[in-house]
């Protein structure tokens, strides 16, 4: 019984012996990792242990770019494809949603109230979360007094609208072509009720960049809560190609945030928001 005691003592030892080697290893693994990055994790609050081994990767593999870009680009998720290691979104129903190609929003996602847009500023049968809706009317109103005119020419999209959108575009331009102006079904931020195309109802909302309301939207819009989701240059970041009639509603807070150091909403989330 003595002997037997001893064995499993000693076996037990042994056993700890091997994780303490093994932990001590791995630490020392992880210290390499960190060195790597330069320690930046003891720099940034939005550093995430579980994905050291990514943030390594992705900046041997782009070293053109800052270590704190890259770590809020893994954030984001760009050391996948696009579409690839999605998520549902979070924040559902507030201001802080974020979709966009790794987040997504299932198919019975309706935004709480949806109010109707003001008659003179928007095309009929327009949809905002209130929040939005009165926002957008505050700005809509400040530009009339400036002799500016803007309008709403999408907003609201179900989940099935989008789909239908989306299977269009591919039609005509394939998958691949698609993908670079379109969202997928459940990846539209417009289902949020967040967002709006806009237009001066003069040029066409292709050519808004051209118009004085870009300009005036350019330099204002983020003192109303709204920012321009998918800004020239920024396309790797957002997935999209450049458009100057897409704004996105984040409130006054954010968007001042965003307005300041010249990032995308999806930056944005990846420094600030879990």
């Amino acid at each position: 019984m003595k002997n037997m005691i001893v064995y499993i003592v000693i076996i037990i030892l042994i056993i700890a012996s091997i994780i303490i080697a093994f932990s001590k290893t791995k630490e020392k693994e992880s210290d390499k990792r960190l060195e790597v990055l330069n320690h930046i994790d003891e720099k940034i609050s939005f550093f995430n242990y579980k994905y050291v081994d990514r943030y390594v990767a992705y900046h041997l593999k782009n070293q053109n770019i800052s270590i704190k870009d890259a770590i809020i680009r893994v954030n984001i998720g760009l050391d996948y494809d696009y579409y690839q290691n999605t998520k549902i979104a979070t924040n559902l129903y507030t201001t802080e949603v974020l979709v966009n190609k790794y987040h997504y929003l299932e198919e019975n996602y309706i935004p709480k109230n949806l109010t109707e847009l003001y008659e003179g500023y928007s095309k009929p049968g327009m949809y905002l979360v209130e929040e939005a809706s009165l926002a957008y009317k505050k700005m809509a109103e400040a530009m009339k007094t400036e002799g500016l005119n803007i309008r709403v020419i999408s907003s609201y999209r179900s989940y099935d609208y989008q789909k239908r959108l989306y299977e269009k575009y591919k039609k005509i331009d394939g998958t691949r072509g698609a993908d670079q102006y379109s969202a997928r079904p459940g990846f539209s931020e417009h289902q949020t009720g967040l967002v709006i195309d806009v237009d001066n109802e003069i040029l066409p909302y292709e050519q808004f960049e051209k118009t004085k309301e870009f300009t005036w939207m350019k330099q204002n819009a983020y003192q109303y809560g709204f920012i321009l989701r998918y800004p020239k240059g920024k396309e790797l970041i957002t997935g999209y190609t450049y458009e100057s009639w897409h704004y996105r509603y984040v409130g006054k807070e954010i968007a001042a945030y965003i307005q300041k150091h010249n990032i995308t909403f999806d930056e944005y989330c990846a420094m600030k928001i879990d």
